[in-house]
């Protein structure tokens, strides 16, 4: 078993290696206090990567809007163009381009790219372990879930569950099961417990410039936060699966995929500003990517082995 932690605040975040379970090897996206400057190089550790096909679940545990769940899973099939020509097709800049990025970490390892399928909605409105979870209880919910060989799980807590950690340390985390070769990843909803953090650009930064909020994208400052997180726990997930893939640092503190770019989603970022972002001219909205079905996302900033910077799309 393999897991990693996300805390994601007003401006960045960090990979940390912290051992909480046993038998884990756990990873972590820790806060500290100040925006750190990308690391020059992610190493490939020769581990193995979710290459190929990758069969995706959600399970909702509690209660979401068909609305929050559309917003979700349009992204997830946003990733693959394959996926798009059965939806509407999307205009530049895409969620499909961003996501071309980390093939260059596949191809640099001479594996095959990534093709994300959602292949399965699960629902878990009746808060079947409660309203407060400890960690150790998101790994029993992917066990529900039943993940099969090379899958990848998505969990999704709904804005009234507690999880232990959540707010005061972490916004979700990825965690492995190396026997099954299979991943999964936990996201909260934290449009009541904490926007400042886990939601911010779009709700006021609990620390640091007190800079205006921009508008979510989809209108949903909670979803619209849990998909920067979903997608940043994405880009690592598919890149360290198993704590020894991509990673910059020692294994006690790895840098991943998306966390070595904290806070930086358009050009120009830096610390307290998200940088130069596109405007949804009806809404007012702003946003960096678009997806199937006339979605707009903001993205995180991804680091790219080709230029050992962090990249982008706008």
């Amino acid at each position: 078993m393999g897991f990693s932690e996300s805390f994601k605040t007003t401006f960045f975040l960090i990979i940390l290696i912290h051992p909480n379970f046993t038998n884990l090897c756990s990873g972590a996206r820790k806060l500290t206090a100040l925006y750190q400057p990308p690391p020059m190089l992610l190493t490939y550790h020769n581990g193995a990567l979710l290459e190929g096909e990758l069969p995706v679940s959600i399970l909702w545990y509690g209660k979401f809007t068909p609305s929050q769940k559309s917003i979700v899973a349009d992204f997830l099939v946003s990733l693959t163009p394959q996926q798009q020509k059965a939806s509407s097709s999307t205009e530049a800049p895409s969620v499909s381009q961003w996501w071309k990025t980390i093939e260059t970490y596949m191809k640099n390892a001479g594996k095959k790219g990534t093709r994300i399928i959602l292949s399965d909605q699960i629902i878990d409105e009746k808060y079947s372990m409660g309203k407060t979870l400890k960690r150790s209880q998101i790994s029993e919910l992917v066990q529900k879930a039943d993940p099969k060989l090379g899958s990848l799980v998505i969990i999704l807590t709904a804005k009234d569950v507690a999880v232990e950690g959540f707010c005061m340390s972490s916004c979700g985390f990825h965690g492995s099961d190396s026997k099954k070769k299979s991943a999964y990843i936990w996201v909260g909803n934290s449009e009541i417990q904490c926007p400042g953090q886990c939601a911010w650009p779009f709700h006021q930064p609990i620390y640091g410039p007190q800079t205006p909020p921009l508008g979510a994208p989809n209108e949903d400052v909670g979803l619209d936060g849990m998909v920067i997180n979903v997608a940043s726990l994405l880009a690592g997930t598919v890149t360290n699966p198993f704590g020894n893939g991509y990673y910059q640092g020692s294994g006690d503190a790895p840098m991943e995929a998306a966390s070595a770019c904290p806070g930086v989603y358009g050009k120009g970022a830096y610390p307290g500003y998200a940088g130069d972002l596109l405007l949804d001219p009806s809404t007012g909205a702003s946003y960096n990517a678009q997806g199937v079905n006339g979605r707009k996302y903001l993205l995180p900033g991804i680091f790219d082995p080709s230029t050992s910077s962090c990249w982008t799309i706008v």
